[in-house]
């Protein structure tokens, strides 16, 4: 069955870095829309970037400059690197793809947390 593993969360100072990874299996990754969501404590679920089939990014307002997607087709892939962190930035980072837009996300993963202190 389809899956989507995230990786790569921890406990970060603010104005450090950490960089997360989804690994998909039984779909690829270039054939979706991919996009990294987070949630956290006490909050709704907050669309943060995403990469579209051609490979254009968009980020959403508070973390364009900072962070940046990537997507690894030979590994089928996709990455979320986070600089300049801060302690809003605390949440459940998970990977979703759809092939239509974000109002039918097809396939999420579990998740993985970062916590900015």
């Amino acid at each position: 069955h389809v899956q989507l593993v995230e990786s790569g969360g921890g406990s970060v100072q603010a104005g450090g870095s950490v960089r997360l990874s989804c690994a998909a299996t039984r779909y690829t990754v270039g054939r979706y829309r991919q996009a990294w969501f987070r949630q956290g404590p006490g909050k709704e679920r907050e669309w943060v970037a995403d990469v579209a089939r051609d490979g254009t990014t968009d980020y959403s307002d508070s973390v364009k400059g900072r962070f940046t997607f990537s997507r690894d087709n030979a590994k089928n892939a996709v990455y979320l690197q986070m600089k300049r962190l801060k302690p809003e930035d605390t949440a459940l980072y998970f990977c979703a793809a759809s092939s239509v837009g974000w109002s039918v996300i097809e396939y999420c993963g579990q998740g993985t947390q970062v916590t900015v202190s």
